[in-house]
């Protein structure tokens, strides 16, 4: 195993993982679910934390199959998969770059251009004089028991929207480097899905728990506007290691 290049690549793996958590869809919905369902910090920190780890398992679970064809491949093409291997993180650098070029970098931001429905609560209390005082009691604590329900109800629905959103998005450009790591085996691939799930869920739970605290106007805006031509650098960077010092 060739260390620099393998402490290369959980650097690369770290880096990509923590920048595509600045991508607002990993970190605005749980701020905006936070304001329109009254969570508390701690309850919105605990949420994101929870669905970024279903985006590295799911992503990890995919990893799995990357990494195992790539276990194939090098061992039917021995010394030529550094190249190919090298080439294909080389090629994907391009094409971010490329797609940075074009503008073609937007990510899709969501729940951002939706209006939520916040729960105001007004009480519309019928006034009629037939009604003693025993039964007005009874319809407000009716009242308060259908909202709570109904709350709860919402809590619930947002949770489970905002893990599902969250689950089923992979983090597609930490593909590559596991299929980097195949060579280094099962223990490699252990390495990689850890620092992927800490880069991760360290970066969203980082961007939520700036915006909680009143900072909206860091919006990262620079790292969001050249997320792509950063990764670009680094896998052309890593393509570049592997095959010198791997063939």
């Amino acid at each position: 195993m060739n260390d620099v290049v393998f402490i290369t690549l959980l650097t690369t793996g770290f880096v990509v993982g923590f920048l595509h958590a600045v991508i607002p869809t990993h970190w605005l919905p749980f701020v905006v679910a936070a304001r329109a369902q009254h969570w508390s910090r701690t309850k919105t920190l605990t949420i994101t934390g929870f669905a970024g780890t279903g985006h590295t398992l799911f992503t990890t679970a995919l990893g799995v199959l990357v990494v195992w064809g790539g276990m194939k491949i090098n061992s039917r093409i021995g010394t030529a998969f550094p190249y190919l291997a090298g080439g294909a993180l080389i090629a994907l650098g391009i094409f971010y770059l490329i797609r940075q070029i074009r503008g073609g970098h937007g990510h899709v931001h969501l729940f951002g251009g939706h209006s939520h429905h916040e729960h105001t609560h007004e009480h519309d209390h019928p006034h009629e004089h037939h009604h003693d005082n025993v039964d007005e009691t009874i319809e407000e604590e009716e009242r308060e028991i259908e909202q709570d329900w109904s709350r709860q109800r919402s809590d619930w629905a947002a949770i489970l929207g905002l893990l599902a959103l969250l689950t089923f998005s992979p983090c597609e450009a930490f593909l590559p480097v596991f299929l980097t790591g195949a060579k280094y085996g099962w223990l490699g691939f252990a390495l990689l899905s850890t620092v992927l799930a800490v880069a991760t869920v360290a970066g969203m739970i980082t961007f939520t728990w700036l915006t909680l605290l009143g900072l909206q106007h860091l919006r990262f805006r620079i790292l969001e506007k050249y997320e792509p031509l950063i990764v670009s650098a680094v896998f052309c960077a890593l393509g570049i290691l592997v095959i010198i010092f791997e063939r």
